[in-house]
């Protein structure tokens, strides 16, 4: 595997915190998946939970050098953990599109956690010819 691009994404909880008192469920359905908001509710640390899907969202993002725009939707990149409780990412959409014409085969992302900041990573990976 061939590293291709990376992406990076700080996000402070006060951001998601406000979103969610502007927007309420709004701003979760357009955001996030069902799963991924089912996921935080069941966490005593939900914000933090919704913080470090939304940077993981932005990192991919900016590893497929558009942000977001066009017809990309936040929800064409859904942020699960595995069986072993590591994030895992999944797109779909306009996303999975832009990522396959680039030669993206996985991506990969990591996230962390601080008293007030969520940061991901993400790593686009492609075969090597």
């Amino acid at each position: 595997m061939k590293i291709i691009a990376h992406g990076i994404d700080l996000v402070d909880f006060p951001r998601i915190e406000d979103m969610l008192e502007k927007h309420g469920d709004r701003f979760l359905d357009r955001v996030f998946t069902s799963r991924e908001q089912a996921d935080a509710a069941a966490t005593r640390n939900r914000i933090e939970k919704l913080a470090g899907r939304f940077a993981a969202k932005e990192a991919v993002l900016k590893l497929i050098g558009t942000g977001w725009r066009g017809k990309i939707a936040w929800t064409d990149i859904e942020v699960v953990n595995n069986a072993l409780g590591q994030p895992q990412v999944n797109i779909s959409g306009e996303v999975k599109r832009i990522a396959e014409g680039l030669q993206v085969d996985q991506i990969t992302i990591s996230i962390t956690h601080t008293a007030n900041f969520a940061i991901a990573s993400a790593v686009a990976l492609a075969m090597s010819k």
